[in-house]
């Protein structure tokens, strides 16, 4: 059996492409996002998706798709906000406005039974991606990269310590809300091929993993991508010889690395 027969098909060669082009961005991502802990913000972007193609719904926006990329901006940039100014922990902000905004979502698009439509985004599907979207993710890949050659420094100092960032001259604000704005981009951009239910642990677990064994910001970008890639690429391979879906394929994957690489730490 030739182990590559699975790229003789034109969509297997798109959501292959895909791959390669998302999970760079859920290892880059991902570190900060850990390294943060903001797992909980990724996971209620993830949810917010529901929302934002609920809103353009509401509004007849033809193009959900649109709908759902500017709720998710200004739903991130809200977080932040109200993150910044309540004395609860930022967690119990998140899981609020998360409930919220998943429960609102549902209850519109599940009005006169109509939620199977959109079921299709829990899982997501890979297999469905079109050059046209590819080169969409192209183009967030390379602002992504712009952003971390340009912005990454600013941004570790604002997660390590706030106060040395401000007296450091850095716009501790404007690089959270850059860096939120970003996350939610790649998030729901993301969505309709990774799936809500799994697209945080895409984006955690290849991180997680990496954090296990780096000894340097280095090594740690190094392996979150190395990690990411991998188990993007197998995954994809394997969920079509054994015919299951792609994102929950990744996601396994991606555990199975984390786990070993939390034991081989120990």
């Amino acid at each position: 059996m030739d182990v590559f027969s699975w790229l003789q098909y034109d969509f297997m060669r798109y959501a292959f492409l895909a791959i390669l082009i998302i999970t760079p961005l859920f290892g880059l991502m991902g570190t900060m996002i850990v390294n943060r802990k903001m797992a909980f913000f990724s996971d209620a972007l993830g949810h917010s998706a529901l929302t934002g193609i609920a809103v353009g719904v509401v509004f007849g926006v033809n193009d959900t798709d649109i709908s759902m990329v500017v709720f998710a901006v200004i739903f991130a940039l809200l977080l932040n906000l109200i993150g910044s100014r309540v004395s609860s922990s930022t967690d119990t902000v998140i899981s609020v406005f998360s409930s919220c905004s998943i429960a609102l979502g549902l209850a519109i698009l599940s009005q006169g039974g109509n939620f199977s439509r959109y079921s299709s985004l829990l899982v997501g599907d890979i297999l469905s991606i079109t050059p046209e979207e590819i080169g969409y993710l192209v183009v967030i890949l390379i602002i992504t990269l712009v952003f971390w050659l340009f912005g990454f420094n600013r941004l570790l100092a604002v997660s390590l310590n706030r106060t040395l960032a401000k007296s450091l001259h850095i716009s501790v604000g404007w690089m959270e809300n850059l860096f939120a704005v970003l996350t939610a981009l790649i998030v729901t951009v993301s969505i309709k091929w990774v799936g809500i239910l799994i697209i945080n642990a895409l984006l955690i677990l290849p991180a997680a993993a990496a954090r296990n064994i780096s000894e340097n910001m280095r090594e740690y970008h190094f392996f979150a991508i190395l990690f990411s890639m991998f188990s993007g690429v197998l995954g994809l391979a394997v969920s079509y010889y054994v015919n299951v879906a792609t994102g929950p394929t990744i996601a396994i994957l991606a555990s199975v690395i984390y786990f070993v690489t939390y034991f081989a730490r120990t």
